[in-house]
C-alpha cells in the first residue's frame, strides 16, 4: 500500500489567521465567539480549552462578553451593526476571500443585476450575503433554477467553497433555461477551494481509496468527499485518526490523503502517522509522494 499526500492540504490562509486572532484575543480579555469559528470540531476543542466562551451571532443577548467574535464565514454589515449597537467590541476574524464574496455581490446589486448566490442558502456564509441583500435567489444547482425570476437580469456569484466545475455548470444551466438572459458572473470561489479540487483530481488517477480530513459539516470537506466518489474511488472522511477503520485499507494498493480548509495541520499529521504504524506493522510498502 502507497500513501500519496495531495499537494495542498490542510488550513488556509483565512482559517489559520482567524484561529490566531482568536488565540490571540482570547488571552488578552475573556471573549465570545459567535457560532463556530469553522466547520471543524477539532478547533471547537481547542478553542474551548482555551476558554472561549460561546454565542449565538442571531441571538445579542447570548454574548458573556463584551468582546464577540465574528467567525471567518463572516455575518452581514446590519448583523455587525446591530451588535455594535447593543454595546459590544467586535472581533472580526472575516476571510478575506469571503469580503470579497460579498463586495462582488453589492457591485452586481448596485449595477442593476438581480442578485443570485450558488450556494447552500442555510450556511452561515451564505446568510450573512442575504443578510445584507435579501432579494437574493440561493441556488445550489440546476433543480433550483426554477427559483429564479423572470424578465431579469442576473448577477451570479458563488459560495466561496463551492466547486468551480458545478458552479459553471449551473451558470451554463442557467443560460440554457433562459436564453437571452443577461448573466453577468463574478468568480468568488477562493483559490484554497480550486488548490484542493485540483490536488484531488489528480491524487484520483493514482489511487482507489480516498481519506477526507475535516470537520462533519465542512462544505469544502464534503465536496472533496463526493468528488472522490464521483471519480470512482472509495472514500471516508474522518474527523482525525481515532476515526480510521482498518477494514477500509484492505485490498487497497493507493491511499490518497487530503483534507479541507480548515483542518488543523497536527490532525492531518496524526492520521498519515497513524497510517505509517499501520503500514509498518503490516509489512506493506509504503510511500509519501
Amino acid at each position: 500500500m502507497k500513501i500519496h499526500l495531495a499537494h495542498h492540504y490542510g488550513m488556509c490562509f483565512g482559517v489559520r489567521d482567524a484561529l490566531r486572532t482568536t488565540h490571540t484575543e482570547a488571552k488578552r480579555r475573556p471573549v465570545t465567539l459567535l457560532g463556530q469559528l469553522v466547520h471543524n470540531e477539532e478547533v471547537d476543542r481547542d478553542l474551548d480549552q482555551l476558554g472561549v466562551h460561546r454565542g449565538s451571532l442571531d441571538n445579542l443577548t447570548s454574548a458573556a462578553t463584551n468582546s464577540v467574535v465574528i467567525s471567518a464565514h463572516g455575518t452581514s454589515d446590519r448583523m455587525r451593526q446591530d451588535w455594535q449597537h447593543t454595546g459590544h467590541q467586535i472581533i472580526d476574524t472575516t476571510c478575506p476571500l469571503v469580503h470579497k464574496a460579498h463586495d462582488a455581490l453589492s457591485l452586481l446589486v448596485n449595477e442593476g443585476y438581480h442578485p443570485v448566490i450558488i450556494g447552500q442558502a442555510t450556511h452561515i456564509e451564505v446568510r450573512g450575503m442575504t443578510g445584507d441583500h435579501p432579494q437574493a435567489s440561493v441556488i445550489l444547482d440546476e433543480a433550483d433554477i426554477h427559483q429564479l425570476p423572470d424578465d431579469a437580469r442576473f448577477g451570479v456569484i458563488a459560495q466561496t467553497t463551492q466547486p468551480l466545475d458545478r458552479v459553471l455548470q449551473t451558470i451554463e444551466a442557467i443560460r440554457a433555461a433562459r436564453p437571452g438572459t443577461e448573466i453577468r458572473f463574478i468568480d468568488t470561489v477562493c483559490r484554497p477551494t480550486k488548490q484542493r479540487q485540483t490536488a484531488l483530481d489528480r491524487l484520483c488517477q493514482n489511487c482507489d481509496l480516498i481519506i477526507v480530513i475535516g470537520g462533519s459539516n465542512s462544505n469544502n470537506t464534503r465536496q472533496l468527499t463526493d468528488k472522490a466518489i464521483r471519480h470512482g474511488c472509495r472514500a471516508h472522511r474522518v474527523t482525525n485518526a481515532s476515526e480510521l477503520q482498518p477494514e477500509w485499507f484492505q485490498n487497497a494498493r493507493h491511499v490518497g490523503v487530503t483534507a479541507g480548509t480548515s483542518t488543523l495541520d497536527e490532525t492531518v499529521d496524526q492520521v498519515v502517522t497513524t497510517l505509517r504504524r499501520w503500514s509498518a506493522s503490516q509489512r506493506i510498502d509504503q510511500a509519501l509522494t
